[in-house]
């Protein structure tokens, strides 16, 4: 009897768990079984793994062959098992030597020639098992650049089965024809607009205000207005807005960018916030994630530390725009399934875009509406109640008064995103000590305990909420976004203007000094 084990990297979400692949050889008829919770494509590796071997030149053992993954009750899906089985069972039948396998793990699907192709989701699988302490990692060739993007470990690009068993010999590496890389089926609305800068924007004060103040404290955002007003051109240009992603969240972002196949085969790290930008016809499972063998993440999770955007939301079905509640909340998505529940990281920025009616022509003066009030209700009441109470900025945005030659020239982007990047350091400075960085994201009553507004905002706000024009959530983000505007203008402490300010901003209403509408409705008691 031989006995030999490889390790190899098991995902669950974005969560990677390492699976210890064991193979016995032993006497009896020639057979061999795949045991470890299998799905139906590693099922299946059995007859990937025997052709590979011997169309690699090697001898498949002639006896009863066990193949064991463990642990035993972690479900194991997908095709990337195939080259460690391969290798667990050379080792077994003495054609390895086993000690060139200590501390490393290996990935990659086998063709029956022996070809090893790309497999999903190799930076998670690297990432893991760097986190796990292994020294190195055997991958596919085209799977070499994001795998190589994880500190720590070594990496190996393999093209086929003769090339590894050829490097753990020691060996001359024979020569192989570059693999071919499998299409990838990525929608154009899942690629980040490049080439495009708020100087573009002519007019819109209060639409570039608005965005700002979302890129500066991560707050969600509502656009409304007729079509081509701007709403789509704003929002494509937030994420240039917000600062270079950290090295934690680079890393994170890419390992979900990998697993959903978003990234190109000489990958590099996401260094930018991603703007992810689905059809309003996507369906839940593409916005949340899921399938039926391999759990995918969905947009909310390809957007995460961006940029989410839905423009025509109304037309989006309802029930699949609720389903954003809770992650809005959490900053994560988990799907449940009956084998297995995978939790994927959901921190957006949620930008949501939307004409006023079905014919885009109500509130406007560029033509007579021709919905009825039923239409008109109908169509509003879409977009649910609590989903705009989740979004701190709301903004009607109507075409510009202006033309282009007229006025001061538009700040770029450049210009605005240093002071977004300095709003963000005061946030990071002022909660250094704690879990949080951005306004957005400390929850209310941390925030009014440990830094309070002045006695007039307060009252301010509070004559608000008696009023009836904001909730207790309502409440919270408001405050959170008067912090936010506070940072924009280099405050340590914001003051009235800056809440009566985030106030109009969350509520929809012109942008007016508190002094204006104080002489038009007497002062706030």
């Amino acid at each position: 009897m031989a006995l030999a084990q490889t390790w190899s990297v098991a995902l669950v979400g974005l969560e990677g768990h390492l699976v210890e692949v064991e193979a016995d050889i032993a006497q009896g008829l020639p057979k061999t079984t795949l045991i470890g919770l299998p799905d139906t494509s590693l099922s299946e590796a059995r007859d990937r793994v025997r052709a590979a071997v011997v169309n690699s030149g090697e001898r498949f053992p002639d006896r009863k062959v066990t193949i064991g993954l463990s642990p035993a009750t972690l479900p194991k899906t997908g095709s990337h098992y195939d080259v460690a089985i391969a290798l667990s069972l050379l080792t077994a039948a003495g054609a390895v030597d086993p000690g060139v396998l200590r501390r490393t793990a290996i990935i990659g699907e086998l063709g029956l020639d022996g070809r090893i192709r790309e497999v999903r989701g190799a930076l998670a699988m690297t990432l893991a098992a760097a986190r796990a302490g292994f020294d190195r990692i055997v991958v596919p060739d085209l799977n070499v650049g994001e795998a190589r993007l994880v500190p720590g470990i070594e990496v190996y690009g393999a093209r086929s089965l003769r090339q590894v068993l050829a490097l753990l010999r020691g060996t001359e590496i024979p020569e192989e024809a570059p693999p071919r890389a499998e299409p990838r089926l990525v929608s154009e609305s899942l690629i980040r607009v490049p080439g495009v800068d708020l100087d573009d924007v002519i007019g819109q004060r209060e639409g570039r205000r608005a965005i700002e103040a979302a890129a500066a404290g991560g707050h969600h955002l509502f656009l409304h207005g007729p079509p081509g007003s701007g709403k789509t051109m704003l929002a494509e240009r937030l994420a240039g807005l917000m600062p270079d992603l950290s090295t934690d969240d680079s890393l994170e972002v890419s390992a979900v960018h990998s697993l959903a196949g978003l990234l190109t085969n000489d990958a590099e790290l996401v260094l930018r916030p991603p703007f992810i930008a689905p059809h309003h016809t996507a369906s839940l499972a593409s916005l949340v994630g899921g399938g039926s063998g391999v759990l995918r993440p969905g947009a909310i999770s390809c957007a995460h530390r961006g940029v989410l955007f839905i423009d025509e939301a109304p037309e989006m079905h309802p029930l699949t725009l609720d389903t954003l509640r809770q992650p809005l909340e959490s900053g994560f998505v988990e799907v449940h399934r009956a084998a297995a529940v995978a939790k994927f990281p959901a921190r957006f920025m949620l930008v949501l875009a939307a004409n006023p009616c079905p014919c885009g022509l109500s509130g406007t003066n560029q033509g007579i509406c021709s919905c009825t009030p039923q239409h008109l209700a109908r169509y509003r009441q879409r977009i649910s109640g609590p989903i705009k109470d989740r979004l701190d900025i709301q903004r009607q945005i109507l075409p510009a008064a202006r033309t282009v030659t007229d006025g001061e020239p538009p700040e770029s982007t450049a210009t605005v995103a240093a002071r977004v990047q300095a709003a963000r350091d005061r946030q990071l400075h002022r909660y250094r000590a704690t879990a949080w960085t951005l306004n957005s994201e400390i929850p209310g009553p941390v925030l009014r305990r440990e830094h309070p507004l002045d006695k007039p905002s307060q009252r301010l706000l509070e004559d608000h909420y008696t009023a009836g024009r904001l909730t207790a959530r309502g409440f919270d983000r408001v405050v959170r976004l008067t912090w936010t505007l506070a940072d924009l203008a280099g405050l340590s402490t914001p003051t009235v203007e800056q809440t009566h300010e985030a106030f109009q901003l969350r509520s929809g209403e012109p942008l007016t000094h508190l002094s204006d509408q104080r002489a038009l409705k007497g002062p706030t008691q």
